[in-house]
């Protein structure tokens, strides 16, 4: 199986977010995410585990019980399932989101 990112489309999420669901099986799904400067992932958990990796611009990462830290480009973080995490955008940025199990909520609603 391989998926064309170019044929996937994003959804806007508002609030300067947007989603493209990329390949996915009952185990696994990537996610590629865009966000403009400013924009905010709000702060959440979910039962997935998750490994995101900054294709390019600048954010602070939150993780409950962490000390927020700046990532840049090429850099990664992990999140185990149920911890509450989110982002802030300090630039425009791209992300590559893997999760396991994959996020059913994001395919019976892709908004």
């Amino acid at each position: 199986m391989y998926v064309k990112g170019s044929e996937r489309e994003y959804k806007d999420l508002g609030g300067g977010v947007s989603r493209k669901v990329l390949a996915y099986s009952d185990n696994i799904m990537n996610v590629e995410l865009e966000f403009e400067k400013g924009a905010q992932g709000a702060m959440h958990r979910h039962p997935h585990e998750q490994i995101g990796y900054v294709i390019e611009g600048s954010l602070i990462y939150k993780e409950e019980g962490m000390e927020d830290v700046t990532l840049n480009a090429g850099d990664t973080y992990i999140v185990a399932p149920d911890v509450k995490h989110g982002i802030e955008c300090l630039t425009h940025a791209r992300l590559l989101d893997i999760f396991t199990p994959m996020r059913e909520d994001f395919i019976r609603d892709p908004q």
